[in-house]
């Protein structure tokens, strides 16, 4: 591929106002795809704890491939049409191929749906072969995921490089970049849920440390690239949103465990967890960025890693105990929904992962060794999200 920055014969990087405000329906179609992905694999991941993987084409799965066809048919088509237009300015805002044409995100798109095309074959002679849900993170999991990350990051990048050819946008494509930069931001999120995703673990140094290594990334990066006020802050509202709408909606269909053994019969769909405090680092990203001035991303990276380390550590560690007592034990919180298979007991209301000592009592030392890495991680991960941000404030194709 060559390049995302025009070539100086490209004309104008700025466009007319007409077209500035003007959202291209490829760009809708991505947005649709992205969203059905992730409120597909939401879907996906209730059915499995309520019902159990019954059959390959739940209607989880449909969702979730639905994005996948309808991202690639978007791109596929708008690379054909660009790749045989004569309108140099639609080609001068695209990226060469195999001697094809197309938007940077579109080709990211279209790589991210033949992944996730290829993993379905692959996933049901996996089960068949070795059981049901041996485990999430197996090979056509994996491709899946990636294929959903690609297609997610690829509608965000198209999004972004209409943005970043604007001489002035309209806040419906403002939105759309928000909303895509939040949909990647709940993708990853969800990939590491069972590190993440219960109160339980809130309370050992690994759930921050998973989540200094996953998440910090995917609220710099947009918020490094400056389209809209308070970036990073939207981006995680927007994660909590989608989370909360599927909390509080899945609940409300009843369903029945099909798969035996089942020690916790459901009599309805189990919510997602409630959703990390992100807005609560993500505020104080889009406070200091501009206050941090012309530093290194380096040295960037290192005071918004502590700075999301600790302010994570203030938000969730007080939250988990709430969410482990009775008053969050209702539709509104969503807390103490277990899988069909799981045998209820003390456990539930226990902490799980704690940092302990040879004795097995809790290790204070061990706990903030273990909180520094944490810092180190995400000091890492906020440099990247930096630099990738610092990138995606120059795509222009």
């Amino acid at each position: 591929m060559t390049t995302s920055a025009l070539p100086p014969t490209s004309g104008p990087r700025t466009l007319p106002t007409s077209a500035a405000l003007h959202v291209p329906w490829s760009l809708g179609a991505v947005t649709l795809a992205s969203t059905c992905i992730i409120l597909g694999l939401l879907w996906d991941i209730s059915w499995h704890r309520t019902i159990g993987r019954d059959a390959f084409l739940t209607p989880a799965h449909v969702a979730i491939y639905l994005g996948a066809v309808i991202a690639g048919l978007t791109c596929g088509g708008l690379a054909l049409k660009t790749t045989f237009s004569d309108d140099p300015a639609q080609r001068g805002v695209s990226v060469a191929f195999w001697g094809f044409r197309a938007p940077l995100g579109a080709w990211v798109c279209i790589w991210g749906s033949f992944a996730m095309l290829t993993s379905a074959p692959f996933d049901n002679w996996w089960h068949n072969a070795y059981g049901l849900d041996v485990q999430i993170l197996s090979p056509p999991h994996t491709l899946l995921g990636v294929g959903m990350i690609a297609i997610q990051i690829g509608a965000m990048l198209m999004v972004l490089a209409h943005l970043n050819r604007a001489g002035e946008s309209s806040g419906a494509l403002r939105g759309l970049y928000v909303y895509c930069s939040g949909i990647a931001l709940l993708m990853v999120a969800t990939i590491v849920w069972e590190y993440t995703g219960f109160a339980n673990d809130m309370h050992g140094s690994l759930f921050y440390k998973v989540a200094a290594l996953s998440l910090p990334s995917f609220l710099l990066a947009p918020a490094r690239a400056r389209r809209v006020r308070w970036p990073a802050t939207k981006v995680a509202l927007v994660y909590m949103g989608l989370t909360l709408f599927m909390a509080w909606t899945l609940p409300l269909f009843p369903a029945t465990a099909r798969l035996a053994p089942v020690y916790n019969p459901p009599t309805h769909m189990l919510p997602p967890t409630f959703p990390l405090l992100l807005f609560a680092p993500a505020l104080l990203f889009d406070l200091l960025l501009p206050r941090l001035g012309n530093r290194r991303d380096w040295q960037q990276g290192v005071v918004l890693g502590v700075v999301f380390v600790l302010t994570l550590l203030v938000a969730q560690w007080p939250f988990a105990a709430f969410l482990m007592s009775p008053a969050a034990r209702n539709a509104l919180f969503v807390a103490d929904r277990w899988d069909y298979s799981s045998t209820l007991g003390p456990w539930r209301y226990n902490y799980w992962s704690l940092d302990r000592d040879a004795a097995g009592n809790w290790d204070a030392l061990g706990f903030w060794s273990g909180i520094g890495l944490a810092m180190l991680i995400a000091a890492a991960s906020s440099w990247i999200g930096l630099t990738r941000g610092r990138w995606m404030r120059g795509v222009q194709r």
